[in-house]
């Protein structure tokens, strides 16, 4: 039990750490909760301060979500290793899984940013990527293609979020692979809490007036009221 906690605990600081607040505060000394989206995630980052914190705070919260499943569930010991006897899932996978969605949890409610983070998208995708490397990479094809056709990064995320249970389940049911289902059933809640957090995302879309990546550079309408 003390064990499980310390891996709840652990993970959830981590997934606190707010790189898109810190990168864009120390390289540009704005707090971009107050501009763009108000969004405190790499694609706000990119918006309103460019490419430097926006790819910054990507690798930092795709690393905590990588970490917390790849690191910190298996750095933890916990012995023995309760069978859970769910459905046939492996232990060892579905606590990579829950380490990796309290990191996002972390990351959409920080305790060292007011517990005003971001979306979430790359932290689980750092999480799966531990998981399941190759159905991740399918994935992030699936998102570089979608982002480099349409330059909308919620298009692309939301895309991604309904490809990844979609090759889990390809994968594993018609090529055979050896996935354990956790990852499947994880992958479909995912996806669904991914399109439900994307809601005003879609709406925007829909109206037309949804903003695309167009530029890795500040924005320029704020850079020309001297707001940066």
């Amino acid at each position: 039990m003390w064990s499980l906690t310390l891996i709840v605990l652990a993970s959830y600081f981590l997934g606190s750490v707010p790189g898109a607040l810190w990168a864009s505060k120390a390289l540009h000394g704005v707090d971009i909760r107050n501009y763009g989206s108000h969004n405190c995630g790499a694609t706000n980052a990119f918006r309103v301060v460019g490419w430097q914190a926006g790819a910054l705070a990507t690798v930092v919260d795709f690393g905590k979500g990588l970490l917390a499943a790849g690191g910190v569930a298996s750095t933890v010991r916990i012995d023995p290793i309760p069978d859970l006897g769910v459905f046939g899932w492996e232990t060892t996978t579905v606590l990579g899984l829950l380490a990796g969605l309290v990191a996002v949890v972390g990351h959409m409610y920080p305790i060292f940013a007011r517990f005003e983070g971001g979306k979430g998208v790359n932290t689980a995708a750092g999480m799966l990527l531990a998981l399941t490397p190759l159905t991740m990479a399918l994935t992030l094809g699936v998102f570089a293609a979608v982002l480099v056709t349409w330059r909308y990064v919620s298009l692309a995320s939301i895309s991604a979020a309904i490809a990844f249970p979609t090759i889990v389940a390809l994968r594993r049911y018609v090529f055979g692979a050896d996935l354990d289902p956790s990852i499947l059933v994880f992958g479909l809640a995912l996806a669904t809490a991914i399109v439900v957090a994307h809601r005003s995302n879609i709406q925007r879309l829909l109206n037309g007036t949804e903003s695309q990546i167009s530029s890795f550079e500040p924005a320029q309408g704020m850079l020309g009221r001297g707001e940066l």
